[in-house]
């Protein structure tokens, strides 16, 4: 098993201190749950370097003042590390023997991903997740911000499951990533159409025509859909399409990682998988999936 995934802060912390002792002890629980290889994958936004290229992104006429003033709010606490210093620290990691791999997480920005992979070329990453948290300046999975959430009463549900969907084939033809996150993120807070066949067709599509692999993430169980990402029937169109999968627990802190990797496996071997994708400098390989256990908790 793999966990592709995972954060070295919490959303609700500005300071962002690095550290080997911490991705030693990420190693250590996820080897005692059956996980082989971890990707650090910081999100591209808390780096200084992004705010430098993409910050006020969100500065548009047609976004309501209040979210475009929430969003310079998010990125002005959270783009305060460095990221040399993070590709620095994940590179020493590896060196000394942890079985970590040199990843980050890199979100859409519409018609900017072109510059977004000239800020990463060069560096030595393993792995890129493509996601999509946002639409426009509404940070539709930002559960804790009531401001973000009452969007979701002023929106249908089926036009913000188009948008995401429109966003994350644009993120998934652009060729800048290598796996799509939480393809399904856009239910998160529990909003799904009554007939969300069609989107589930284009982002099963949007893997399939890219090449990308696809992430089976625990995080949506942490959350109000209560359900993995993705749903077990995207699961399946993923799997039918040939789409590789990788596994993730989406962790920002230690008791996180790794969660899930039992049932994870399960569902997989459900679907008739039995290998993930690794990375190493952002070419693919195969991992056997051995052992797949019966799906349990949450399954969908």
């Amino acid at each position: 098993m793999l966990d592709y995934h995972l954060h070295l802060w919490p959303h609700s912390q500005s300071e962002t201190p690095l550290s080997l002792d911490q991705l030693a002890a990420y190693c250590a629980k996820a080897q005692a749950a059956g996980v082989e290889e971890l990707a650090v994958t910081e999100h591209l936004f808390r780096f200084r370097q992004a705010e430098a290229l993409l910050g006020g992104f969100w500065a548009d006429a047609r976004v309501p003042a209040a979210l475009q003033a929430s969003m310079a709010e998010y990125w002005e606490f959270h783009a305060t590390a460095d990221l040399d210093d993070y590709v620095r620290c994940a590179q020493e990691a590896k060196d000394a023997g942890l079985p970590v791999v040199i990843g980050l997480e890199v979100d859409h920005y519409s018609g900017r991903m072109d510059e977004v992979a000239g800020l990463l070329d060069g560096y030595p990453f393993d792995v890129l997740l493509g996601s999509v948290h946002w639409l426009g300046a509404w940070r539709f999975d930002d559960l804790d911000v009531p401001l973000q959430m009452d969007e979701w009463s002023v929106r249908q549900v089926d036009a913000c499951w188009e948008e995401y969907t429109s966003a994350l084939e644009e993120l998934a033809a652009s060729g800048a990533c290598d796996v799509l996150a939480h393809p399904d993120l856009i239910k998160v807070a529990g909003y799904v159409p009554d007939a969300p066949a069609e989107w589930w067709d284009r982002m099963a599509e949007a893997a399939a025509s890219s090449g990308m692999a696809a992430e089976l993430s625990s995080a949506g169980w942490r959350k109000p859909v209560a359900e993995q990402y993705p749903a077990r029937a995207l699961l399946e169109r993923f799997a039918a399409r040939g789409v590789p999968f990788t596994t993730a627990s989406d962790a920002h802190r230690l008791e996180q990682v790794a969660d899930g990797a039992v049932a994870l496996r399960g569902l997989l071997g459900a679907v008739g998988v039995d290998s993930l994708q690794g990375y190493r400098g952002r070419s693919p390989h195969r991992v056997p999936l051995v052992g797949a256990a019966p799906a349990a908790r949450g399954e969908a």
